[in-house]
């Protein structure tokens, strides 16, 4: 094809998806996107956009007439490794000026085709489209055309011929003719200061003409009641209509109120994030790249926005005109109007459990509870941070909620990137929430609030938190007033639930939950959360069960499609996951092995979990250590000593195989011992504190103190290692 060997004379309608789709040296048609001090941006496809620096430009950035919004032709000079694209300059910027116009499809059939344009069919091509009057779309110092007109003009007054008062005549009739129906733009506004100054300048006044001022005066006032007129009359025409009915609005001119959920900054346009009774949208307000519009706005406030609805990159966006801050009867009518609404949409009706199961029943009010809370989180836009621990259990738990609130924020926010922007999930070391855990995300709220005026997040935590360990980082967020969720399988301690907004704990309800799971219980609150997941998250309780696992949860599981068999690999693969790169959510790694029921993806992991584990338990099992204690039996094992401690099993996880494995009798207890912890599991019930209390006592010297009650964790002090040992020990037969 002989275009092939002419390319720099052909430009290229991109129809790819990524930057390393373009071709370096082509030239491409694009839409500016917006202004930085270094040059200007241009979307050459949706979510490829490339950088001109001003280097490559052939003028002054602030010269550059080009608007947010217009079709411009560019050169790709390079593709980064990084995605990042260079463009250059293309003194070309009309269809007519290149030999032809060629489909850059990457992926298709029509990569190649000629473009068809109206300029083939006999029409003229519109290589620009200009935006309202009105807006500043450029750089402040940068002209327009016409200012560069007039000012060459200026510089020669000498070529200028001084015209004829009966042609003036004419040529203004001829121009009124033609532009009568035409609003006036900012270049006519620029002419016309340009010609009243050239004639203040060079005109001398005529006598006869005194009248004139008078005759010009009357005919501004008559102009200016009649837009005035026009203004009140648009004003009264503009509907006010609600956000969710915008999608049948496009290209109308609306008014909405509601709520600024959020703001960002562009290099363009500042987008206003508003919410009102039904839905949430994008308001774009212009006033120059990438300075603020309306600096007076902030999140929070209630507003009125008159604008055009339009269709950007394939989302909704009003198109603001107007923005006016509401207050006193105004911003309260508002206020209760999404108040109500809010009420009426964010508590469930009911909790209809998984499967039947005691505890979970006893818990039915504080479920409620918690949905609520989190469905009101996903309606005020507020971001939702849920912490859970590195366990299977614990990325089950976090994995059910995350399944539940992902489609409500997308179905709440426009954006493509809202559930990555209002849902974090961050997994924790240890079922403690601790002051490291509670400065990491007081940090980064405070961030996101002062950078992105984002409201404070709702902090889930799910199997963590409940124990006073945590009081102090509960305590922290507090302070900033961040709602706080607690959801425990375990029993909670007095103190968290005085500390909390919102606690689900079956033994605070009176129920024995030894048999429940934090998975089984987060399972539950997802439904309630969000019951179109329900068939999605039927099977995870049985998942979330090492051994004892409710036979109704099996049979739940077995009905969807998991047996015994898949439901154990999804465990031990999760179980794998969870341990590498522990402080990562691994969202979509996560969903592939719990949603997608990729047998191939969940089988081989789950066969490295069973190799690792397989070869540390056949370590540790030749290396115990048997001693009777009193009236217990007692495993040790020095894991310093016989295991990989930087490698997969962690600590907690061996340790718990271990005694699955060893036990024998009601009366025994398996023992890691690090070098300046321990951990202790026991076939009977133990009162973890009072085994630490007791053994602090029987050896003051050693520093015990319980690090994790939930993981039965208890720290002490190097020197003192065989003295704590022995401590503990003789503690916990105490209670036998």
């Amino acid at each position: 094809m002989d275009w092939i060997t002419h390319e720099e004379d052909v430009w290229f309608e991109f129809r790819g998806n990524s930057p390393h789709q373009l071709v370096p040296g082509r030239f491409y048609k694009g839409t500016v996107d917006g202004y930085a001090d270094f040059g200007v941006f241009v979307d050459l496809a949706s979510n490829v956009t490339g950088l001109l620096h001003r280097s490559e430009l052939d003028r002054r950035l602030e010269s550059l007439d080009w608007e947010p919004g217009d079709e411009v032709f560019v050169q790709v000079k390079n593709v980064r490794d990084n995605g990042n694209i260079d463009l250059g300059w293309s003194i070309r910027q009309s269809d007519s000026e290149f030999r032809g116009a060629r489909i850059h499809d990457p992926d298709g059939d029509a990569d190649g085709q000629p473009v068809e344009t109206e300029s083939e069919s006999g029409g003229s091509a519109t290589v620009k489209t200009r935006p309202k009057t009105g807006k500043t779309t450029k750089p402040a110092g940068a002209s327009t055309s016409s200012e560069t007109a007039d000012s060459e003009s200026d510089s020669e007054p000498e070529q200028e011929a001084e015209p004829e008062p009966e042609q003036d005549a004419a040529s203004e009739s001829e121009s009124d003719a033609g532009d009568e129906d035409r609003a006036p733009t900012a270049g006519d506004v620029v002419d016309d200061i340009a010609a009243n100054g050239e004639s203040e300048q060079e005109a001398e006044p005529e006598p006869e003409s005194e009248s004139e001022p008078e005759q010009d005066a009357e005919s501004d006032a008559e102009q200016e009641v009649e837009t005035d007129a026009d203004a009140e009359s648009d004003d009264a025409e503009v509907e006010r209509v609600t956000l969710d009915s915008i999608d049948d609005r496009v290209g109308d001119v609306i008014r909405v109120e509601g709520e600024i959920a959020s703001v960002r900054q562009t290099g363009g346009p500042t987008v206003f994030e508003l919410r009102d009774e039904t839905a949430i949208a994008d308001c774009a307000a212009f006033v120059e790249a990438g300075v603020r519009a309306y600096p007076e706005v902030e999140v929070g406030d209630y507003v009125r926005i008159d604008g055009e609805v339009e269709r950007r990159r394939g989302e909704l966006q009003i198109e603001t005109e107007e923005l006016t801050i509401l207050d006193g009867d105004e911003a309260d009518t508002v206020s209760q109007r999404l108040a109500d609404a809010l009420s009426d949409e964010a508590r469930p009706d009911a909790v209809a459990p998984l499967a039947a199961h005691e505890p979970v029943a006893a818990v039915g009010k504080s479920l409620l509870d918690a949905a609520e809370a989190i469905r009101r989180a996903v309606l005020e836009s507020r971001p939702i941070v849920v912490r859970h621990t590195a366990t299977a259990d614990g990325y089950v738990a976090g994995a059910a909620v995350e399944r539940a609130v992902l489609p409500l924020i997308r179905e709440e926010h426009p954006r493509d990137d809202a559930e990555y922007h209002y849902f974090t999930r961050r997994p924790l070391e240890e079922a403690v929430y601790g002051m490291d855990a509670a400065t990491n995300d007081v940090t980064r709220m405070l961030e996101d609030r002062d950078r992105h005026d984002e409201k404070l997040p709702l902090v889930l935590l799910l199997g963590a938190g409940s124990t006073a360990e945590s009081l102090d980082g509960l305590g922290l967020l507090g302070v900033y007033g961040s709602e706080r969720v607690v959801v425990d399988a375990a029993p909670a301690d007095d103190e968290v639930a005085e500390e909390v907004d919102v606690l689900v704990n079956p033994a605070r309800e009176g129920a024995d939950a030894r048999d429940l799971s934090v998975g089984a219980l987060a399972s539950t609150l997802s439904v309630a959360v969000n019951d179109d997941v329900r068939d999605d998250v039927s099977h995870l309780p049985a998942v979330s069960y090492w051994e004892n696992c409710p036979q109704q949860y099996l049979d739940l599981a077995e009905s969807h499609g998991f047996d015994a068999d898949r439901v154990r690999e999804l465990r031990e693969a999760v179980a794998l996951e969870a341990y590498y790169q522990s402080y990562q959510d691994k969202r979509e790694l996560i969903a592939d092995l719990l949603f997608d029921a990729d047998e191939g993806l969940a089988g081989h992991v789950s066969e490295q979990f069973r190799i690792k584990l397989e070869a540390e338990i056949e370590t540790a099992q030749a290396n115990l250590e048997r001693r009777e204690v009193g009236a217990i039996s007692a495993a040790v094992l020095d894991s310093d000593a016989y295991s990989h401690r930087f490698d997969f099993p962690p600590t907690g996880l061996l340790v718990d195989e271990l005694h699955r494995r060893t036990r024998e009798g009601d009366a025994f207890v398996t023992v890691a011992l690090g070098m300046d912890e321990l951990y202790l599991r026991s076939t009977g019930d133990l009162d973890f504190r009072a085994v630490v209390e007791s053994a602090a006592e029987k050896a003051p010297a050693a520093g015990l103190a319980a690090a994790g009650i939930r993981e039965g964790r208890i720290e002490f002090l190097t020197g003192a290692r065989d003295e704590a040992l022995e401590a503990v020990l003789d503690a916990a037969a105490e209670q036998f």
